[in-house]
This record gives structure tokens, sequence and C-alpha cells, in this order.
């Protein structure tokens, strides 16, 4: 059967149209990634919006790397060298956003967001409260035992440090230690009453989770609480655990 001019002139816009297609859906799905969380750190957008943006990314990648899987089985030996490789990077921005939802379900991390080494009289949070109201912030206030019970079965292994020196000694390591710690940000220190103040943002959407450090005394010497705490979300997917737990190793660490 023979192919005319004609037919093989549309069959090679067909071609341009498709993988175009592939190629801009992936355009506006990385454009649409970026603005999300730069639209918040601005102001220009609420932070439901700036989901919502995000949600547009996930569906325009996902469309897309259907598509270039598409235009790759069906022309992969008629399209040109850039075309096979943005056609390529398409369709792995497309599996990134199938992958990255799964791999947060797999993670198993509980729906909280307020880590503590004392669930029965939590560390207060204060320097940071005035910055929370003005971010229209989760509440400062512990969940009390609903989320005290989460955190026991996720997380059994956090726990109050006891460091065998006097409360004075144990600020001073607690202190040192917190200013070593990557990203933190040390907002509060009171000698007197045992109380650190930090909070640290993350890289991406720039949210703020406010720490506080008690330093108490206690029979064997002294005793160290830690409470890690978001401001945005219901869910930290493991995020304050990961830095108390953290906190806690560098405290062990620096007292030796």
């Amino acid at each position: 059967m023979t192919v005319t001019a004609t037919e093989t002139t549309k069959r090679g816009r067909w071609r341009g149209k498709i993988s175009g297609i592939a190629i801009l859906l992936a355009a506006l799905s990385l454009l649409a990634f970026g603005a999300a969380p730069l639209g918040w750190r601005t102001g220009l957008l609420p932070l439901k919006a700036a989901f919502e943006l995000l949600a547009l990314a996930a569906i325009a990648a996902v469309l897309g790397g259907v598509v270039a899987a598409i235009a790759l089985a069906v022309w992969r030996r008629r399209l040109g060298r850039l075309r096979i490789l943005l056609l390529a990077a398409a369709l792995l921005l497309g599996a990134g956003f199938v992958l990255l939802p799964l791999r947060i379900a797999m993670h198993h991390a509980p729906p909280i967001h307020d880590i503590t080494t004392d669930t029965s009289d939590p560390p207060a949070i204060i320097t940071a409260l005035p910055a929370r109201q003005a971010e229209h912030a989760a509440p400062a206030a512990y969940g009390g035992p609903a989320t005290a019970a989460q955190q026991r079965a996720a997380y059994p292994d956090i726990a109050p440090v006891i460091l065998p020196v006097a409360s004075s000694k144990a600020f001073d390591l607690a202190l040192v230690t917190a200013q070593s710690m990557p990203r933190w940000k040390i907002t509060a220190t009171d000698p007197a009453a045992g109380r650190i103040e930090a909070s640290e943002a993350s890289f991406w959407f720039g949210f703020v989770d406010d720490i506080v450090i008690r330093i108490t005394t206690a029979d064997a010497g002294s005793r160290v609480d830690i409470r890690s705490v978001s401001r945005q979300g219901k869910g930290d997917l493991g995020v304050n655990a990961a830095r108390v737990r953290a906190y806690i190793a560098a405290l062990r660490s620096a007292a030796g």
C-alpha cells in the first residue's frame, strides 16, 4: 500500500502535536510546581490555593507522562533526538508525581505534627506565639492523650535525656547543641527558666516548625526535654520526630 505525501505530512503533524502536548504539559507542571511555594512564601497565595496549584501540577505531569509514553511507543524511531529527550523527561516527571504519593503513603507516619519527649507536661511554646498567630498557624496547645498515644505507638524511643551534671551545665550543653543543628535559628534563651526556643524552616515551601527545649533538675542531675511542633498542616511525615531524634543524638554526643 502506497503512502501519499499528503498522508505522510498529516502523520508528521500528528507526531508534532502529540509530542508537543506532552512537552507543554510537563512545562506547565514544572511552572506550577515552582509557583506554588513561591506564591505561599511571598503571601500571594493562601496555603489552600498553593496546595491546589500543586495538585494541578501533579495532574499536568501525569497526563504529560502518559502522552509522552504514547508518543515514544508509537513514533520513537521517527522523532528527533531532542524531542525524544524532552519526551523522556516528561515521562520521568509524570512517573515522579505518581511515585511520590506512594512513597509518602508507605511512610506510615501518624497524622500528628507535634512531637515531645514529655507527653504529660510538654515544654510550652512562648516566644513563637506572636509569629504563629500572624501566620494563622495551628494551635500551640498540645493535643493531649490522643496525640500522646499516637506518638508512643509510632516513636516509642523518644524520651527525655538525663545528664549527670548540674542544670546550669546541662543548659550550656543544650544550647551549644541547639546552635550546632543545621538550619536551626535560635529565637530565645532563658538560663534562669531553663528554656531554649528555636525554629527551622523547610527548604521548599519554607514551612516553619517551632522548637522548645526545657532543662530541669532531676535526681540524677538534669533532665532535658524537647518539643518540635509544626505551624501548618495536620501531619508532618515524621519530620518533627526526626528532628527530635537528631537533637537527642547530638546532645548525648556532646555530653559524652
